[in-house]
């Protein structure tokens, strides 16, 4: 399809810059069969739940991946770590900005003495940087920040703010091995977990560690000829075989996010699987897509000729869902990863 038939008119101002309270945003739920759209708050979500349904939710912790340094002449350069190159915690891909300040040879300084060298330059234009020292998760929880993405407006290189650390990770975050977070599942407490539980559904988790591919704009014409960076999934068998018992007893599949969505669809293009199972995906969901694995998505609004809001376009149907993002823009709803959310049923 054309890539310019996913654009929509969104005001600056409904682009969410402060996250919420959790389990506060308001929910906008869609009916794909009938197109009726319903306006509901998040903290109804367990009881839009039946029993027997599974919520399936992405347990991928953010690292802190985003450093700031100097350069040779003092001036500020970000790199955006991306992922050790072949386990070695010296070595990354990394993007940079500016990039004109990032590159082949030059020297960044961060931190607590850590120092990066652009070993190489992709046509791409990713990095690739040895750092020295070798880079753990704790020492990058002190001198990296926060990752949120470049529509929230945060000053360049100035401390983070502590409501982001808390509000752009999951209560049931656990693998530290994403650059992006699942926004879907950021609206989630611990006790509307419980509730869901109470009311006859379960939860199950997948790993799916979201990559840069999530920022990548799409700048074809056409959506047949983009491709995603592929991103690295594991699904536990504990969960394959809650998903089987959900299928045997006729329960629905609901996925937290359009990143559960790929991980799942993924695996059922895969095959029946036993024990754990680990893969590599690139698979992009676009309209025409036969889904093989769930039935409601919870996602938050995406941006205009986005992946995110061609696969959920895929789900629903184009037309219906850009009506309900247009309902949501009339109805002044917030958008983006610190904002309201969207079951479609």
């Amino acid at each position: 399809m054309r890539v310019d038939l996913f654009n929509y008119e969104l005001p600056a101002s409904l682009i969410a810059q402060e996250p919420h309270p959790r389990g506060t945003s308001r929910l906008l739920v869609l009916d794909r069969a009938s197109g009726s759209v319903a306006h509901r708050s998040f903290s109804e979500f367990p009881e839009l739940l039946l029993p027997g349904d599974l919520v399936v939710r992405n347990d991928v912790r953010v690292r802190a991946a985003r450093l700031y340094g100097a350069d040779a002449e003092e001036r500020i350069v970000e790199i955006f770590l991306l992922k050790p190159i072949d386990g070695d915690p010296r070595r990354w891909t990394a993007l940079a900005k500016p990039s004109r300040r990032a590159k082949k040879g030059r020297s960044i300084a961060f931190p607590e003495g850590v120092t990066a060298v652009v070993e190489d330059v992709a046509d791409d234009g990713k990095r690739v940087v040895r750092l020295d020292p070798e880079i753990d998760l704790t020492l990058l929880e002190r001198i990296g920040h926060v990752p949120l993405p470049p529509y929230i407006r945060r000053e360049p290189g100035a401390p983070d703010r502590a409501e982001d650390r808390e509000a752009y990770q999951t209560v049931f975050a656990r693998e530290p091995l994403a650059v992006a977070a699942p926004t879907a599942g950021l609206h989630f407490t611990t006790e509307i977990f419980d509730r869901i539980r109470a009311g006859g559904a379960d939860v199950a988790d997948l790993t799916l560690a979201v990559g840069a591919g999530t920022f990548k704009p799409v700048t074809v014409e056409d959506t047949e000829e983009h491709r995603l960076d592929a991103e690295e999934v594991f699904l536990p068998a504990s969960t394959s075989r809650r998903i089987a018992g959900v299928r045997t007893s006729g329960g629905r599949l609901v996925a937290v996010g359009t990143t559960v969505a790929r991980a799942l669809e993924a695996a059922a293009v895969r095959g029946g699987v036993s024990g754990d199972l680990r893969f590599e995906t690139d698979l992009f969901i676009a309209p025409g897509f036969r889904f093989q694995a769930i039935d409601c998505l919870l996602t938050n609004f995406h941006l205009p000729r986005s992946t995110l809001l061609m696969l959920v376009s895929a789900f629903a149907g184009r037309e219906q869902v850009l009506a309900a993002y247009a309902e949501a823009v009339r109805e002044e709803y917030r958008f983006y990863s610190f904002g309201d959310a969207m079951l479609i049923v």
